[in-house]
């Protein structure tokens, strides 16, 4: 047996693919909503079998990086797409009806990364950031207080005009003004009191329960790219998350 295989760093081919495939995407050689080569290139093009091409293309797909289309081919995944563009929302009404999503602009400014999101962010404590808050409305009730950090490099530019101008998905404005793509996220969630500020713009007693919602979302290569808090009005309303 070659000894790569008995090396904790040994990684399956299908996987060097992936890896290869992501690196492409993270250069920007393929842009989100754009369409990939087939699969009979790429496999010319890394000089493997078409069947390890299409798991690792399968393996990119599950992860919500990768769309396949049939008879069209394979694209570039994208928060406009609307079944993407609110992937990471899941609050949900009892009843399961669709509701009217909105958000009103609070504030966006400059800030300083504290211990806290310096760890979360992997920035150094004291760095430049970017700090938004917003209202996200379900048919026209404030359900969630949005609380964003951001670091400034990336996202040179992100003004309240731009915020406001999203109009929603901070994801597809992240996409779309500053080329960066939001792959996946880790969320922490517990229960929590509204402290005054959170409770005057919901229109709560202070104190009033919230479900609190702490998320980091991760860009290509794994990346920590934004921190979010979300405190969520539940009364008649639930987190949704589907398991598989």
């Amino acid at each position: 047996m070659d000894k790569q295989f008995n090396s904790p760093s040994y990684r399956p081919l299908y996987d060097q693919i992936k890896v290869l495939i992501t690196q492409s995407l993270i250069g920007g050689e393929w842009r989100p909503g754009e369409m990939i080569p087939s699969e009979v290139d790429l496999a010319q093009r890394y000089k493997v079998s078409q069947g390890t091409v299409r798991k690792a293309i399968d393996s990119l797909a599950t992860e919500n990086i990768l769309i396949r289309r049939q008879g069209k081919g394979t694209f570039v995944a994208t928060h406009k797409e609307d079944d993407i563009k609110l992937r990471f929302l899941r609050l949900t009404a009892e009843t399961g009806q669709k509701e009217i999503l909105q958000n009103e602009f609070l504030s966006c400014v400059k800030s300083k990364a504290n211990a806290h999101i310096s760890r979360v962010l992997d920035i150094k404590a004291g760095a430049a950031t970017l700090e938004v808050k917003r209202l996200l409305t379900f048919s026209g009730r404030p359900l969630i207080f949005d609380h964003i950090i951001v670091p400034a490099a990336p996202f040179k530019g992100l003004n309240s005009a731009k915020v406001e101008e999203s109009n929603g998905s901070m994801y597809s404005m992240y996409e779309s003004q500053f080329g960066i793509r939001m792959i996946r996220a880790e969320e922490r969630l517990k229960a929590v009191g509204a402290e005054k500020e959170v409770a005057k713009a919901l229109g709560l007693q202070d104190g009033y329960p919230l479900l609190s919602i702490e998320r980091v979302s991760f860009t290509y290569g794994d990346k920590p790219m934004e921190w979010r808090l979300g405190l969520c009005l539940t009364d008649d309303h639930h987190y949704m998350s589907e398991l598989e």
